[in-house]
């Protein structure tokens, strides 16, 4: 008797044992759902830190290629004597530019990619570039490629020109995108007699 009285007491804390850990587990879990939403409430929070901002701080949106208008065509080296291109920064803008070299080649002479050359593509009509099969939307899209244009799609493709075949989402970094675009104008421009 007394051993069957063991043997239920051993049997009872086994299953206390296990409650315990299915408690422990269930707490373990809770916690990290828990932290996971602390986190994510902090992180809310200081996202929206650093008070309102004026109207006048706001940055306007940026242009479509439906929405782009006229635009001055200017030489690469006149871009690149005006602001924000001329106080650009080109090794940023370098760093950046490995991200194109993924799907594009910048050099003179070099191939299309998963997306067209762009060596001399400034001052171009978009979807122009010989021996590339361009999306229909870059066909029958009118706009040139300054760096207006491609300062607004740099920021959002799919917004600038939907549908298009990007799968880029985009610079938010004003400055990031002038220091790309100055490099650009560079490293896809024929260097000039020295």
């Amino acid at each position: 008797s007394s051993r069957r009285r063991h043997t239920r007491c051993n049997r009872w804390s086994r299953g206390l044992g296990d409650v315990y850990k299915r408690q422990t587990l269930r707490g373990s879990a809770l916690d990290k759902h828990s932290r996971l939403l602390l986190i994510t409430i902090v992180g809310l929070l200081i996202g929206g830190c650093g008070g309102e901002k004026d109207s006048s701080e706001l940055a306007a949106p940026l242009p479509t290629a439906a929405t782009l208008g006229e635009q001055a065509v200017l030489t690469p080296a006149e871009y690149l004597a005006t602001e924000p291109y001329s106080n650009a920064s080109s090794a940023r803008g370098e760093r950046q530019a490995q991200y194109c070299k993924a799907c594009h080649s910048l050099e003179q002479g070099g191939p299309h990619m998963i997306g067209p050359a762009l060596f001399g593509f400034f001052g171009t009509e978009v979807g122009t570039s010989s021996g590339f099969e361009y999306s229909p939307v870059m066909k029958n899209a009118d706009f040139v490629w300054t760096p207006e244009a491609l300062h607004a799609w740099l920021g959002q493709p799919g917004r600038f020109l939907p549908g298009n075949r990007m799968t880029f989402a985009g610079i938010p970094d004003e400055d990031v995108r002038n220091d790309l675009i100055a490099y650009l104008l560079e490293a896809t421009t024929a260097k000039t007699g020295n």
